[in-house]
């Protein structure tokens, strides 16, 4: 959600250390080699170098529903862009669809990356997920499938 009069989005962001800062981004620009974050609840200002990030989680609330299962299989709802499975570096792995162009070399297994592209959205396959989008980190991307 975009806090309009502030300019702000409010998001996760996860390092590739395994921690988490919860806050309103200020400014976000995907070509920005640092984020700015308001912490939630602190207030406290954070200046992020991006190659320190591993996501951008794009969310709805700061806590999530407990109860609710998200749905991480394609075809329960129309494709929104180019179907991935994205694999991290620490063996995490998202899918979701690319939302924009492929900043790879094309094939069916991508790995070479554009110069001077900072991450890529990611659209997530369950509309009723708490993530709106993540803004994934290209640096910390072992390899990106595209699925047929």
């Amino acid at each position: 959600m975009t806090d309009i009069k502030n300019n702000r989005e409010k998001a996760v962001i996860r390092f590739n250390n395994g921690t988490m800062l919860k806050g309103y981004l200020r400014d976000f620009s995907p070509s920005l080699t640092e984020v700015i974050l308001e912490e939630a609840g602190s207030n406290k200002i954070h200046k992020v170098k991006t190659y320190e990030l591993k996501a951008i989680f794009f969310v709805r609330t700061f806590e999530g529903t407990r109860e609710y299962k998200e749905r991480k299989s394609y075809g329960i709802t129309k494709p929104k862009g180019q179907r991935v499975f994205i694999k991290f570096r620490d063996n995490e792995s998202l899918i979701g669809f690319l939302e924009g162009g492929v900043p790879w070399e094309k094939g069916f297994f991508l790995s070479k990356l554009d110069k001077g592209i900072q991450g890529f959205f990611l659209l997530p396959v369950d509309e009723d997920s708490n993530n709106i989008k993540v803004f994934v980190i290209a640096s910390s991307v072992d390899d990106v499938t595209v699925v047929p």
